[in-house]
C-alpha cells in the first residue's frame, strides 16, 4: 500500500491521540513545504476530517468520517498479505470489473479493491445490487490459492464463514446466518451477499475475485420499495453505526486464516463451523435450477460444499448450484 504525503500527514494526526501536531514539523518530516501541507489539509477537510488550529502548537485532529479510505482501513489492520495493497475509489461501476483486469494484470495475492460506492454493482446471474454512497461494504479481494477448478468451487462458503466471524466478533449480539451458497441473513433478512468469479486453466486457478456486498450502516428508508421487506443493514441490527474500515479490516483477517487453513486441509476442514453458522442446514426449502424447481429439507453439505437436499419420498439429491428458498 503505497502512501500519499496526504495519508501520511493523516496517519500522523491520528496516530497523534488528541494531542496537537506542529504544520511545520510534518513538512520536515515529509520534505514538503508549509503551503502543500495547507493544501493537503483543505482536502481532508472536504474529504469529511475535522480540525482546529491550535496557535503554537499545529492542527489537532477532532472528527473522522466514517470512510473506506486506506488510511482509515490500515489503521485496524493485522493481516499479512489480504488488504496491503489496496485500490480505493470513491464512485467506481463495480469493484468487480476493476478486481477482473487488475488479476489479468498481475496483482498479488490479497489485492483489495474497494468503493464508496458502486454504479453498476452485480450479483450473482448478474442481478443489479444497490450499492449507495457511503452506506455500506463494496469490495472485491483477488485470491490466488494453490488449489484446482474443482476444489474452488467451496470457497465461497469459506468466505461466508469468515464475513460472519467478523461481524460476530464486532457485535456480539448480532447474529448473522449463513444460507447456503453465498447470503447472509439476520433475523431472516439479507444483509450480505458473495460473488465468487474465477481466471482459471484447465488444472490451474490463477485467481479467485470474491466480490463482497455488505448493507452496514443504511436506515429502514435507504432501501428501495422491492426489496425493503427482505433486506436489512448491520446498523440496523446492532443499533449503532457501524466502523465500516473496522469491520473490512476484520473480514480480511478471518479470511486470510481461513484462506490458508482451506488452502493447507480443504473445505472439510472449515465444514462444521459452516455448518454451525448456517441457516439453511435442517431447513425446509425450495429449489429452483435452470431446468427445475422442487422442494425438500437441507441434509447437509458435503467436504466439497454441495448440498445435499431430502426429497419427501426419502430420495437425496445433490445440489451443485442453484437459488434456495427458505420455507
Amino acid at each position: 500500500m503505497i502512501n500519499s504525503i496526504k495519508d501520511e500527514i493523516l496517519k500522523r494526526l491520528l496516530a497523534a491521540n488528541g494531542e496537537a501536531v506542529s504544520g511545520q514539523d510534518l513538512a520536515d518530516v515529509l520534505g514538503v513545504s508549509r503551503t502543500a501541507i495547507w493544501k493537503h489539509m483543505q482536502t481532508l477537510q472536504e474529504e469529511g476530517y475535522t480540525f482546529e488550529t491550535i496557535k503554537k502548537k499545529g492542527y489537532l485532529l477532532t472528527g473522522v468520517p466514517n470512510s473506506l479510505s486506506p488510511t482509515q482501513i490500515e489503521l485496524f489492520l493485522q493481516t499479512e498479505h489480504f488488504g496491503r495493497e489496496l485500490h480505493y475509489y470513491d464512485v467506481v461501476d463495480s469493484t468487480q470489473t476493476i478486481a477482473h483486469k487488475l488479476a489479468q494484470e498481475g496483482a498479488p495475492h490479497g489485492t483489495v479493491v474497494i468503493g464508496e460506492e458502486q454504479t453498476a454493482g452485480r450479483g450473482r446471474m448478474a442481478r443489479p445490487w444497490e450499492s449507495a454512497h457511503g452506506t455500506g461494504i463494496w469490495m472485491t479481494v483477488i485470491v490466488r490459492p494453490d488449489v484446482t477448478p474443482q476444489q474452488a468451487s467451496s470457497y465461497t462458503l469459506v468466505v461466508a464463514v469468515a464475513i460472519t466471524m467478523a461481524i460476530k466478533t464486532l457485535y456480539q449480539h448480532v447474529e448473522p446466518a449463513i444460507k447456503w451458497p453465498n447470503d447472509l441473513l439476520i433475523n431472516g433478512k439479507k444483509c450480505t451477499g458473495i460473488l465468487t468469479e474465477m481466471q482459471a486453466e484447465a488444472d490451474c486457478v490463477q485467481a479467485l475475485l470474491v466480490g463482497i456486498g455488505i448493507n452496514a450502516n443504511q436506515g429502514a428508508a435507504d432501501f428501495s420499495p422491492d426489496i425493503a421487506e427482505i433486506a436489512t443493514s448491520l446498523r440496523l441490527e446492532a443499533g449503532e453505526e457501524i466502523n465500516r474500515a473496522a469491520l473490512v479490516a476484520s473480514i480480511l483477517q478471518y479470511l486470510e486464516q481461513f484462506t490458508a487453513l482451506y488452502v493447507k486441509e480443504g473445505f472439510a476442514s472449515i465444514k462444521a463451523l459452516w455448518e454451525q453458522l448456517s441457516c439453511t442446514i435442517g431447513q425446509r426449502i425450495e429449489v429452483t435450477t435452470i431446468r427445475e424447481r422442487f422442494e425438500g429439507v437441507a441434509s447437509g453439505i458435503t467436504n466439497d460444499g454441495v448440498l445435499q437436499l431430502t426429497q419427501d419420498d426419502g430420495t437425496v439429491r445433490i445440489i451443485y448450484a442453484g437459488d434456495i428458498k427458505l420455507l
